[in-house]
């Protein structure tokens, strides 16, 4: 659809333009998410996001009655997306190739613009800050279970390896870099990472 590439190329849809009513949906959450990387949530409008989507105010207000509720549920359904989670045979391969997927998920224009925004948004408002903590919490959680579980299964990590503490040690790390320090990361990086979080996970064992 023409829509769906003017937002793949940060072009804003003509005023006026005409949206098939099964995509007006699909448009409006690309533009909130666009308009969001681009002003932040506090400059906002629900305008702005139906001029972007090629749509005219009402089709907003008949999905969402403002424009919290509509950051809200557009900003949940993306964060709690289920993502294919790695299962290469060996926790070395499954955790390099996680913190890739991380690191290059954070760095992206968007996410880099985004994430920043919406926490320092939910230091002042606690219905941004619940949404993004239930988020989080329940991606966190299935990131940890799965590749801690796989490895303590295979041998690799001791029974009593914490999911949680494994999952903030990968992430950790690269939200500090990305959204904080501003600090690019690298393979080099990536790998001293990996070694440092095996590392700590075996509770300063070495392999085998």
């Amino acid at each position: 659809m023409r829509y769906i590439a003017s937002v793949a190329t940060g072009k804003r849809a003509p005023a006026g333009a005409a949206v098939l009513r099964g995509d007006i949906t699909v448009a409006i959450r690309n533009a909130v998410m666009k308009e969001l990387a681009e002003v932040g949530y506090g400059r906002l409008s629900i305008e702005a996001v139906a001029r972007r989507a090629g749509v005219g105010k009402t089709a907003i207000y008949r999905r969402w009655g403002n424009k919290l509720e509509m950051v809200l549920e557009i900003v949940s359904d993306v964060a709690e997306r289920a993502v294919p989670l790695p299962d290469t045979g060996t926790f070395a391969g499954d955790l390099r190739l996680l913190l890739m997927i991380a690191s290059k998920a954070l760095q992206h224009r968007m996410a880099s613009q985004i994430i920043p925004d919406l926490m320092a948004e939910a230091a002042r408002n606690p219905q941004i800050a619940e949404t993004l903590q239930r988020a989080l919490h329940t991606h966190q959680h299935a990131v940890g279970d799965k590749l801690v579980g796989q490895a303590i299964a295979r041998g690799e990590l001791p029974a009593d390896a914490d999911p949680d503490v494994a999952v903030d040690l990968i992430l950790g790390p690269l939200y500090w870099r990305v959204a904080v320090a501003r600090t690019p990361i690298d393979d080099d990086y990536l790998e001293k990472l990996a070694v440092a979080v095996t590392h700590a996970l075996r509770g300063g064992r070495s392999a085998g």
